[in-house]
């Protein structure tokens, strides 16, 4: 069934969600985390297929005090630039309380067990390992995540399944960075990395130059299964 746009009101003022219900109506939660290009066409897809697994998930729009209603284009040049502006300007603080503000949200739709989750790429991926930090998310997946090496500090506040998904040739994380991750999380029991070699940022998003197939199938089916096992759908 097609998704909807909602209202979610934070303490700063309402923004936009993107939400898709499974066929049933009923299922867990999943708060889906942008990449720098907004709520567009590929984290709403994200978010369908999500909702065709039995989830009830839920994108919330992170640029909306700057600039509401993103959606970006990935492939297309100066768009690109423009969505690095955005990034330039976003508040990780204000938006890490928007996506507290929207798992709150979603745990009391109707239909949702109370159950849920986050599911982030890129600055997404960055936001999910933030959220499995700061706050009380039952499950958190982050795919590419840019940045995670400057707060491994705060790593301690872990307390629930976290699984990130490291392309070995991303441009925006270099090895560096990635092996700063790794040893930073090696002793989290909470914690599970997923290495793919040879892949690039952005190797999971359909359509993009970056994309593999098989990369992101094995990505997405260790998701599902990650979110089945902690999250009951």
């Amino acid at each position: 069934m097609a998704g909807s746009e909602i209202t979610i009101a934070g303490a700063d003022g309402e923004f936009m969600g993107y939400l898709a219900k499974p066929a049933s109506g009923a299922g867990p939660g999943v708060v889906v985390i942008q990449e720098i290009f907004g709520v567009n066409t590929w984290m709403r897809n994200i978010a369908d297929g999500l909702a065709a697994a039995g989830y009830v998930a839920l994108c919330p729009d992170l640029f909306w005090r700057i600039e509401p209603g993103v959606q970006i284009n990935s492939e297309d040049e100066a768009a690109f630039q423009k969505a690095f502006g955005l990034y330039g300007k976003f508040d990780v603080e204000a938006g890490v309380a928007d996506l507290k503000t929207t798992l709150t949200h979603l745990r009391g739709l109707d239909g949702c067990t109370g159950k849920a989750g986050t599911l982030g790429f890129c600055l997404g991926g960055f936001l999910a390992y933030m959220m499995a930090a700061h706050s009380d998310a039952h499950a958190s997946v982050g795919y590419y995540g840019v940045g995670i090496e400057s707060k491994l500090g705060d790593a301690a506040g872990i307390s629930g399944p976290l699984m990130l998904h490291v392309a070995e040739e991303d441009q925006f994380v270099p090895k560096e960075a990635q092996a700063q991750v790794a040893d930073g999380l090696a002793g989290n029991a909470h914690v599970t990395i997923h290495n793919y070699p040879g892949m690039d940022h952005a190797f999971a998003r359909s359509g993009g130059h970056s994309y593999v197939k098989h990369a992101a199938e094995l990505a997405g089916g260790r998701t599902l299964a990650f979110f089945d096992a902690n999250l009951g759908g």
